[in-house]
């Protein structure tokens, strides 16, 4: 299911992810070039999803706290600190992130997979963790509105689903969270924007 406004898309299944969830839209078509990164290969025992957010603000002011691998909690607000342990923000980089308390978690360590600031594109994997999100790889893209005024951000997942839990159990965990990362994503960009 697709819906322009910010939209939680749930998908998941055997194939593809992002084959199927991201068409084009009529205000905000999605590029090949991006739709692509967001095709995840799906386990039998994995669940996929995507959120979109459309925010008023440029690409280069969206972007500028999206790329800062090593300060997530700059617009996630479950994430109390990030420590990086390994890299210097290059992929391959580790940050160890402690989340706030009252999740169902404490820490968690991940690896930047993928940063391309030609194409606004940042993934990262977590490698490790007290958390029940294994195997979780996220893809983060945006592009420019139509208009150009404004910025759509797609954040795509894959991760296991936990013994106990069914799939659509797991999306809304997960797209919970994601969708209030990126909604705090777009009240930033916006308000630096206003501030500029």
């Amino acid at each position: 299911m697709f819906r322009q406004d910010d939209q939680i898309i749930t998908t998941g299944g055997s194939g593809g992810c992002g084959s199927n969830m991201l068409p084009p839209t009529t205000t905000s078509p999605v590029p090949d070039s991006v739709a692509r990164y967001h095709t995840h290969p799906v386990g039998p025992d994995q669940c996929c999803s995507a959120v979109i957010q459309h925010i008023t603000a440029p690409i280069s002011n969206v972007w500028s706290v999206v790329r800062r691998f090593e300060n997530p909690q700059a617009y996630k607000h479950f994430v109390k600190s990030c420590d990086v342990i390994v890299g210097n923000g290059d992929v391959g980089t580790l940050r160890e992130i402690h989340v706030i308390s009252g999740l169902p978690a404490a820490r968690s360590t991940e690896r930047l997979e993928i940063l391309d600031d030609e194409q606004h594109v940042i993934s990262f994997s977590v490698v490790d963790g007290d958390h029940r999100l294994a195997n979780y790889r996220s893809v983060t893209t945006l592009h420019p509105t139509p208009d150009g005024n404004g910025t759509v951000v797609v954040e795509s997942y894959v991760v296991d689903i936990p013994p106990g839990n069914t799939k659509e159990e797991t999306c809304v965990f997960v797209d919970t969270i994601v969708k209030c990362n990126l909604q705090s994503l777009a009240q930033i960009a916006e308000n630096k924007l206003r501030r500029n």
